[in-house]
């Protein structure tokens, strides 16, 4: 199983992958905003567990285990940050996205795709759900 340090440099290696075809250690550490050496052992790391091929000055490139791992990851900050839009959080929806999504089950995270994906399907039982969002006191809790 991945650190959510380890979650966080393989769903950018992904993004990175999926935009562009070609990642660099100088990408992620621009992206994270980490050093140069912390991307280099993360990316020893992730080498290591099969995610990535890697060789020191080279590019990175995902093994098929880390497409679809990196898919996942990403997919899984997509639902997060729909769910969060849904529920009308007042919030920076990429940071809490980001501060949750490491801590939740799968399970869990497969719950909340089902309620986006329900919600998006019936859009007048959502607009029922905003519509009680927008009326709630904070004493409703």
């Amino acid at each position: 199983m991945l650190s959510p340090s380890l979650e966080d440099y393989l769903e950018e290696i992904y993004r990175f992958h999926a935009n562009l075809g070609v990642v660099r250690v100088t990408d992620i550490s621009h992206k994270l905003n980490v050093s140069m050496p912390s991307v280099s052992k993360a990316m020893r790391k992730l080498n290591l567990l099969g995610y990535i091929t890697y060789q020191k000055y080279g590019h990175i490139c995902l093994t098929a285990k880390g497409i679809e791992t990196g898919k996942f990851l990403v997919r899984r900050n997509q639902i997060l940050q729909e769910f969060l839009v849904m529920l009308r959080t007042n919030c920076n929806i990429a940071a809490e996205a980001e501060a949750i999504e490491h801590y939740l089950s799968n399970s869990t995270i497969e719950a909340i795709q089902s309620f986006v994906v329900f919600m998006r399907k019936n859009p007048d039982t959502y607009q029922q759900l905003y519509t009680f969002l927008e009326e709630r006191q904070p004493t409703d809790l």
